[in-house]
């Protein structure tokens, strides 16, 4: 739980553009690792589910730096 709390709390200081980069990023490298499960078994595939929530919460992080509210790390 810790290590989501301290995710989320990395996101503050991240502008639009740099969450849009770290999105985009992500994104083909969630590709990647489909496409080498699709081929032969990952050795960890939790990692692909792990990767798919951090993508969407950064895209939460755009969502709400755009709405002008801030990202605040939840108990």
């Amino acid at each position: 739980m810790s290590k989501r709390i301290d995710f989320v709390n990395s996101l503050k200081d991240l502008s639009d553009t740099d969450l849009k980069a770290r999105i985009q990023e992500d994104e083909l490298r969630l590709k990647k690792l489909q496409f080498a499960h699709a081929i032969s078994p990952l050795e960890n595939p939790m990692s692909i589910r792990i990767l798919r929530k951090d993508l969407a919460r950064l895209k939460t992080a755009l969502k709400k730096n755009a709405a002008g509210g801030k990202v605040q790390a939840s108990s």
